[in-house]
C-alpha cells in the first residue's frame, strides 16, 4: 500500500493534484489518499508528481510518499474504522 500526504498552498495546484492522485485511490482526509502498492503505478505518481507539480511549488509545498509493506500495522479511528478492515499500519 501506498500513503500520499500532501501540503499545496495554492488552491487551484493542490484541486489539479487532488483530482490527479484520485485517479489511482482514495481519500482518507483532506490530504491524505490511500493507493494499491504497485511499482508501475507509484513509478507514473512519482514521474507526473516531477515533472507538472514541483516545478510549481513553493518553498512551503510538499508530498509525503509512504510505502508500507505487509509487516506495518494500521490502527484506525472514527469514519477510517469502516474504509478496511483488513489492512493493518501504524
Amino acid at each position: 500500500m501506498i500513503m500520499i500526504s500532501y501540503d499545496i498552498s495554492d488552491n487551484k495546484l493542490r484541486t489539479k493534484f487532488s483530482k490527479f492522485i484520485r485517479r489511482f485511490g482514495h481519500r482518507l482526509q483532506f490530504s491524505v489518499y490511500e493507493i494499491d502498492n504497485s511499482n508501475r503505478i507509484l513509478d507514473n505518481i512519482v514521474s507526473e508528481i516531477n515533472h507538472t507539480y514541483l516545478p510549481k511549488f513553493s518553498e512551503s509545498d510538499s508530498i509525503l510518499i509512504l510505502k508500507l509493506t505487509s509487516s506495518c500495522e494500521v490502527i484506525r479511528m472514527g469514519y477510517a474504522v469502516h474504509e478496511d478492515e483488513e489492512i493493518l499500519i501504524v
